[in-house]
């Protein structure tokens, strides 16, 4: 029992046994934050998966939007060809009425009107059936200068029309 009291009151026994203590807790606390940078790297890798999930998502999801922005922004523009139509359909009604104006006012001018249509018509129907390549094509080629427009003089009044009178002086 000497022994034991002698150990007990030995400062070098009672700083082994606090250093030990102070060692124990040192390795459980070692331990216990090893467990918790392990749960921390699971938490990171599994955020990162996340992540990458959703960024390939927002990917595709960015893709799609760009093609069907695209695809809206080619139905605007056919929108505006559609709207290009109903002009011409309007500027043709506004020529039809003017051409009315000008046949039932105007003499001379539905003769040579009405001339100058039929050749057109006719030349268009050549161009339809294949008799002939369309003379627009080889205007383009085949002119000069930048707009040269070659049309034939047709003779809307008689030569001697410049002896009579005026259309303003005229009787009505």
């Amino acid at each position: 029992m000497e022994t034991a009291k002698t150990i007990l009151t030995n400062w070098f026994f009672w700083g082994f046994v606090l250093g030990f203590t102070f060692c124990i807790l040192s390795i459980f606390s070692h331990m216990k934050t090893k467990g918790e940078l392990k749960r921390l790297k699971g938490h990171l890798s599994d955020k990162l998966e996340i992540e990458a999930e959703k960024m390939s998502e927002m990917k595709a999801k960015l893709d799609s939007m760009r093609t069907e922005n695209e695809n809206l922004r080619m139905k605007v523009n056919t929108g505006r060809v559609q709207n290009d139509y109903v002009a011409l359909e309007r500027e043709l009604e506004i020529y039809a009425r003017a051409e009315k104006a000008m046949v039932l006012s105007a003499p001379g001018f539905a003769q040579a009107w009405e001339k100058a249509k039929e050749g057109a018509l006719v030349e268009i129907e050549a161009e339809e059936s294949g008799k002939s390549l369309p003379r627009r094509i080889f205007k383009r080629f085949f002119s000069r200068g930048g707009s040269s427009v070659e049309a034939d003089v047709i003779e809307a009044l008689p030569s001697d029309s410049a002896n009579k009178k005026t259309p303003s002086s005229r009787e009505v």
